[in-house]
């Protein structure tokens, strides 16, 4: 069973900035596609962004362009999230996934990670 653990949340003022970690133990995360996905109080599980095996295709979701950046160090074995420019609404529960299958943002992964929460507020 593949398994991604995450790390990095917490509370941040609004416009401030947090970075995201997805880090596997027992496979290589590079032989996966990775996506992030986040789940606010009451609403649905969202997508945020995705990356490719390769790290070469990088997709978001338009509430986030501009500000999120996804990335790959297959040194580390870990996915970062660089989430800038945060606002309130970005507030949820993060979630790393893992699965075999090409980058999309529908939250239908294979391998779910247990979340970390972000919180902005001021």
């Amino acid at each position: 069973q593949v398994q991604v653990v995450e790390s990095g949340g917490g509370l941040v003022q609004p416009g401030g900035s947090l970075r995201l970690s997805c880090a596997a133990s027992r496979f290589t995360l590079n032989s996966y596609t990775i996506g992030w996905f986040r789940q606010a109080p009451g609403k649905e599980r969202e997508g945020v962004s995705c990356i490719s095996k390769t790290g070469v295709g990088t997709y978001y979701a338009d509430s986030v362009k501009g500000r999120f950046t996804i990335s790959r160090d297959n040194a580390k074995n870990t996915v970062y999230l660089q989430m800038n420019s945060l606002k309130p609404e970005d507030t949820a529960v993060y979630y790393c996934a893992a699965d075999f299958f090409g980058c999309r943002l529908r939250p239908d992964f294979r391998s779910w990670g247990q979340g970390t929460q972000v919180t902005v507020s001021s």
